[in-house]
């Protein structure tokens, strides 16, 4: 068995995904089509050539673009079974998928029904795990964000286990979200923040600091603060890497200048994640694929990337345990 195809047979888990960067191609075509096409955006190619980028500002107009042709509850069920099938092909078994409801409100939709919807289209594929994580979305400022945790509260029972703050990370830090943060703990919720992405190592400390999050989407700039470094890997916080997504948006120059070797050699707890696959044009296959090549990953570098991705998910002990347990017998691994 040659690298490549053992790399798409392993049974993989991903932390840090975004439903609506995860739309195949040929289902948010339909949506295109459905809502009257787009002048610009004639035919499925030049669809295809949108999703790229000049930097972050740039990918943050494109992802407003593209959530334009989410307008109706059913479009949210129809996406989350395409992208629940496309992960269950990759043979991933579970995932926390990010979603951002206030982009929604905009065409009248409610939390409350938009994540019951997903919830349908998520059980039609009963091959993948799949929990949610309600990304409070920081460009609508912390008074929104409070009122979106209100109602986030009411659908934990459709498996929304946590929340984050996504969004242009350049222009809104996180502190003054820490009331809001404080009282997702206290409601049961799991958190996470971008952070390290757009902004430098700042953004990183607030994350910790003021937000008490309980991993770190990204931390791609902890590089630029030796300080940070040797915090993260003290306390082994979770770091969420999207190493492709930082190539695309132009985070790092290039694969070679990613920090994620740095960051599995000082012991840090690293899991390897897509980000927006269908944006960018990656799977969770590729990210790895990208660290033996440049970076010379070993297979077994790669089983225990997947290993610590088990251990840094949202779920009970037990859980975890027998995850990893019946990845490490399953006959790919």
């Amino acid at each position: 068995m040659n690298t490549r195809t053992w790399l798409e047979n392993l049974p993989k888990v991903e932390l840090h995904i975004h439903l609506e960067g995860s739309i195949p191609l040929d289902a948010l075509w339909t949506l295109v089509e459905k809502y009257g096409g787009d002048p610009a955006t004639p035919t499925l190619e030049a669809l295809r050539q949108r999703f790229v980028y000049r930097d972050f500002p740039h990918f943050i107009q494109t992802w407003v673009w593209k959530n334009g042709f989410l307008r109706q509850y059913e479009d949210f069920t129809v996406i989350a079974e395409a992208v629940a099938r496309d992960l269950a092909r990759q043979n991933m078994r579970y995932a926390e998928i990010f979603y951002s409801p206030p982009d929604f409100a905009r065409h009248g939709l409610e939390l409350q029904p938009l994540t019951e919807a997903i919830r349908r289209g998520l059980t039609r594929v009963p091959e993948i795990e799949i929990n949610l994580v309600a990304d409070l979305v920081r460009d609508f400022g912390p008074e929104q964000a409070a009122r979106t945790l209100a109602m986030v509260s009411e659908v934990k029972d459709q498996g929304v286990i946590g929340v984050g703050i996504g969004g242009s990370e350049q222009n809104h830090p996180p502190e003054p979200f820490a009331p809001v943060f404080a009282e997702a703990r206290r409601r049961g919720f799991r958190t996470s923040a971008h952070a390290g992405e757009a902004a430098g190592a700042a953004s990183i400390w607030g994350a910790l600091r003021a937000l008490e999050v309980d991993r770190i989407g990204h931390a791609t700039r902890a590089v630029e603060d030796a300080a940070l470094l040797a915090e993260l890997a003290r306390r082994r916080v979770p770091l969420e890497l999207c190493p492709i997504s930082n190539v695309c948006l132009s985070i790092v120059p290039d694969m070679a200048a990613h920090p994620a070797r740095r960051y599995v050699d000082m012991g840090m707890l690293v899991s390897i994640n897509t980000d927006d696959p269908a944006m960018f044009g990656n799977s969770l296959a590729d990210e790895y694929e990208a660290l033996m090549t440049h970076f010379a990953f070993t297979q077994d570098e790669i089983r225990a990337l997947v290993l610590a991705a088990i251990e840094s998910a949202w779920l009970p002990e037990e859980r975890k345990r027998a995850l990893a347990a019946s990845f490490q017998a399953d006959s790919a691994w």
